[in-house]
């Protein structure tokens, strides 16, 4: 062991204190040039100066909330990206319909999504796990050329072994399967599972959050979509990912509440090339997808709004705003996770005011504690403004729904919390089909038979233990 003379420990112990607080000064530049909001920059501002040696290493795991590597990695495929994006784009501008000058929302929906709303669409709301699952695998099977799938979660159970045995028949058929996950969100998923499906042909990818060494600890980023294209022609969004859970067979939820979308037409394309840019994020590759649409006698108007932290703006954050602004009679929102933001929250109160019908309906029970307790917390922000919470007690809900006014209606992935609005990649579909909005609202009014309205006393009147639990639960909003 070598001697370290004991007169110069304190010198020692100084120069590493002054580089801490060093690095941590260099960190607080990095935050206040690339934190998107003030709350979140304070906190970390105060946080790298005060306790540098543990802020830094947490800024580096969930510090940042800007995907640039996204960004660039697309910019670096331009040239096999831009020709089938501006093909698709062209394509797309046949069906595509206009905006009415009225409609603020949409328009303002499709700038932020960056694709625009087409005509000759058809639209299949699919409820629950059990019918979701037997159409998509048997549309799967189907398939002739090639098949794009995309999860958050796939987890390696009854339903998994299910998905990946239908992936690998097709594979076995000569059909291209092109398989991408969350590396954070499948992160229990086992090698043997992956290279099973690699054995049988099958192309596995994770989503990994970036490409370099300095980056691995970072888990901000997460790819939440639930994406499934067949042959160009058939796709499929929503809420559910892969896991026995989501089919109502786990004793600690129960019953599983999902809502699934099945799509013909144009806005498959726009669908699939979300999946492309993702495709090419985790392998930079282009795979040899179908251009080609056709327009379905459904003739129903669509668009898809991706959206993430590759975009310039908080564009779902931006969305959900909207919503509530342009909002006339109701706004009815279904989430699992509640934990608006002040932009948002002031955007719910504004609506009720007005005598907007706003429902957001969440969960009773808990999946994750802390964004559970945290909705609590705006009981007092909400429901004295006409905000209405309802919370489901028919098992867990997990849809991600929002139905406005007598217009326009969205199935996707997205959430009401930080994560969704700033950290993930997202997918949503809107369409103001009349026939789809009334399906959307008798299936929403179904939902409310099995809710109960909350009231303020629901938090005021629990325990000061529960209420200051809720408070500091909140406090971890950005990073939960």
């Amino acid at each position: 062991m070598p001697f370290v003379d004991p007169e110069i420990v304190p010198l020692l112990s100084l120069l590493a204190w002054l580089a801490f607080e060093l690095i941590g000064l260099l960190h607080v530049l990095h935050a206040l040039m690339h934190v998107r909001t003030s709350q979140g920059t304070i906190a970390w501002v105060v946080s790298l100066l005060t306790f540098p040696y543990l802020a830094i290493p947490l800024y580096w795991v969930v510090g940042r909330s800007r995907f640039t590597g996204y960004v660039h990695g697309r910019r670096a495929g331009d040239k096999r990206l831009r020709k089938l994006a501006e093909s698709m784009h062209k394509r797309l501008r046949q069906y595509e319909i206009a905006i009415p000058d009225e409609d603020a929302f949409a328009r303002a929906a499709m700038i932020l999504g960056g694709l625009p709303f087409t005509r000759g669409n058809a639209l299949e709301l699919l409820i629950d796990g059990e019918e979701i699952f037997e159409r998509l695998f048997r549309e799967m099977r189907q398939a002739q050329a090639y098949v794009c799938v995309n999860f958050f979660i796939v987890k390696n159970d009854r339903i998994g072994t299910r998905f990946q045995e239908a992936l690998i028949e097709r594979a076995r058929a000569g059909v291209k399967v092109w398989f991408l996950f969350d590396e954070f969100g499948s992160h229990k998923l086992p090698r043997h599972y992956l290279q099973t499906l690699r054995d049988a042909g099958v192309e596995c990818r994770s989503f990994g959050t970036n490409r370099h060494w300095w980056s691995r600890l970072q888990l901000n980023f997460r790819n939440h979509r639930k994406i499934v294209v067949i042959d160009g022609h058939t796709a499929y969004l929503g809420g559910l990912n892969v896991g026995d859970e989501y089919l109502g067979r786990d004793a600690r939820f129960g019953a599983w509440r999902d809502t699934h979308l099945q799509l013909r037409g144009p806005a498959v394309q726009a669908i699939q090339l979300v999946f492309l840019e993702d495709w090419f994020w985790a392998t930079e590759s282009v795979p040899d997808l179908r251009w080609t649409t056709a327009l379905e006698a459904a003739d129903q108007v669509a668009a898809v709004i991706p959206t993430g932290p590759a975009d310039p703006a908080d564009s779902w954050q931006l969305v959900v705003a909207e919503a509530a602004n342009s909002s006339r009679q109701r706004l009815w929102i279904t989430t699992p996770y509640f934990v608006p933001d002040e932009g948002v929250l002031t955007a719910l109160q504004a609506a009720a005011i007005r005598g907007v019908d706003v429902r957001i309906l969440i969960p009773e029970r808990a999946d994750h504690l802390l964004v559970w307790l945290s909705a609590f917390s705006y009981y007092e922000q909400s429901i004295p403004y006409g905000v209405k919470l309802f919370r489901y007690h028919r098992g867990f809900l997990h849809q991600k729904v929002m139905l406005i006014d007598d217009r326009l209606a969205a199935v996707g992935t997205a959430n009401l919390d930080n994560r969704s609005f700033r950290l993930n990649f997202e997918i949503t579909a809107f369409s103001p089909d009349p026939g789809f909005v009334a399906e959307v609202g008798r299936m929403l009014e179904r939902d409310f038979t099995h809710a109960r309205e909350a009231t303020v006393e629901g938090f005021t009147g629990r325990s000061f233990l529960f209420r200051a639990a809720c408070r500091a639960a909140r406090l971890l909003a950005p990073i939960q």
